[in-house]
């Protein structure tokens, strides 16, 4: 089977050609190979590559080596990408700063751990910016990532690498993590899908704050089904993460079959949060029109009181950082972009009376979030507020005459949603007149991973969006 055909699979389809033997995980290796040597030199999506670890780890596949083929979730030898913030052993993961350069970790990540363990197959670590500060990928040791569908254009961030090589066909199933939005706006940026799942989900680590749940490892794909092939694969509980829990019962790739998505659909453009660009907003009302008209649902304009959560998470987010990041920015602070230590210093300032207050109001959203539900099965709203915009741009300042205080509010529409501790995936809902990706942000009640990806499944289907990746950059 020729190359450009093995790229142009979605995962599960090359997932099926490994089990039934009509394709080798080293193979599938040396195609994702040859087409990130081709296209990536104008995208700069993945620029670390384990290409001699990926062809051994191929080869003990082949060899029998690993779980047995059967397994519920196995990848078969799957190529795929780890976004550079999460380790993996004897690769350089650098975390997009300039301090670990040349680090090189001795073990993986316990997510690493899980997907090779369930048949993976790292070929490359993808871009990030600095310790995933920010949603535009670029830092001072790879510099910028440019998106496929105009390289004049940002790819958002944090997990901005692993979207555009999803989009660009590099690999079949990419990592992502999300703080407040590193997931759900570089899926949207590059019209891919992107999803945070409920904390303890997959399991993470090891880490510093072993109990926090604002920041989780989840899947990023070219489709719904896709998506859900790797949730499966990365899920489950782990004695090393406290907060992890047990696989579901049914697989979540089987959820998204069986599940109805939604009878009452609650849409906002803006979640009574922020302002949000007309174009955008005009195209997600209309994914959300076809989305409801997909799961013959009802759509009414309700959302959830989710007041005071700018400052919360703002509040929570630095007091995270000072709490990871504190000893890095007394020793090497000249190394460190600008908006990592504003947010360094902002947690050093805090009190504990304004991170208690802060807790208090994510309480109240959570509970406010959780009665919504009782309401409507869906909440969907815009990912991001704006279409991707210029490569160079570090981020959104303003929008319309509403200027942004700093490099985090413009992301509200993401941010805000992280609080509540719900599933939330971006699904591409089109595109602007220029050619440009929106994503409609889609989401569930806690532990409602099956639902959202139905949903997307739903939408998938109603646009067809789908069926126009991988593209060649432009």
């Amino acid at each position: 089977m020729a190359d450009d055909e093995l790229y142009r699979m979605t995962a599960v389809q090359a997932v099926q050609h490994l089990r039934h033997g009509r394709v080798s995980p080293l193979e599938l290796v040396e195609a994702a190979i040859e087409r990130i040597e081709a296209v990536d030199a104008r995208l700069n999506a993945l620029p670390t590559r384990c290409f001699e670890r990926a062809r051994a780890h191929a080869r003990v596949l082949m060899n029998g080596g690993g779980d047995p083929p059967h397994a519920a979730h196995w990848l078969g030898g799957l190529p795929i990408a780890v976004k550079d913030l999460v380790d993996v052993a004897g690769v350089r993961t650098t975390y997009g700063s300039p301090i670990y350069a040349e680090h090189v970790p001795a073990r993986s990540d316990l997510l690493v751990e899980r997907l090779e363990a369930n048949g993976a197959i790292v070929i490359a670590k993808s871009n990030t910016p600095e310790f995933g500060a920010g949603a535009s990928t670029f830092n001072e040791v790879f510099g910028k990532t440019c998106n496929p569908w105009d390289v004049g254009k940002s790819v958002a961030g944090s997990s901005g690498g692993s979207a555009a090589a999803l989009a660009s066909g590099q690999v079949w199933l990419a990592t992502g993590s999300d703080l407040g939005g590193s997931l759900r706006l570089p899926a949207s940026f590059n019209a891919v899908l992107g999803l945070r799942p409920s904390p303890g989900c997959v399991a993470r680590g090891p880490e510093l704050e072993p109990f926090s749940t604002l920041a989780v490892e989840g899947p990023m794909a070219r489709t719904a089904a896709d998506l859900a092939l790797m949730l499966d694969a990365m899920s489950g509980a782990h004695p090393c993460d406290p907060l992890a829990v047990p696989a579901p019962a049914h697989a979540y790739a089987r959820q998204m079959r069986e599940t109805h998505p939604a009878r009452r659909i609650g849409f906002s453009t803006d979640l009574g949060l922020s302002v949000v660009d007309g174009e955008v907003a005009a195209l997600c009302a209309q994914a959300a029109t076809e989305l409801a008209s997909a799961c013959d649902a009802e759509l009414v304009e309700e959302v959830p009181d989710l007041s005071g959560a700018q400052n919360c998470f703002q509040t929570l987010r630095a007091a995270g950082y000072a709490a990871n990041h504190s000893d890095t920015l007394a020793r090497h602070r000249a190394q460190l972009k600008p908006e990592v230590v504003w947010n360094i210093e902002k947690g050093l300032t805090l009190t504990a009376a304004q991170i208690g207050a802060a807790e208090h109001v994510r309480g109240r959203l959570v509970q406010n979030t959780g009665e919504y539900f009782q309401r409507c099965d869906l909440l969907v709203c815009p990912t991001a507020i704006v279409p991707p915009f210029d490569v160079d741009v570090r981020y959104v300042e303003q929008v319309g005459e509403h200027r942004f205080d700093n490099y985090v509010d413009w992301m509200t529409l993401t941010y805000a949603i992280s609080l509540l501790g719900c599933p939330a995936l971006s699904a591409p809902a089109g595109f602007t007149a220029g050619g440009l990706p929106v994503g409609l942000q889609i989401v569930g009640p806690p532990r409602g991973e099956g639902r959202v990806l139905a949903a997307a499944q739903a939408l998938e289907t109603a646009t067809g969006i789908a069926l126009r990746l991988p593209i060649d950059p432009r």
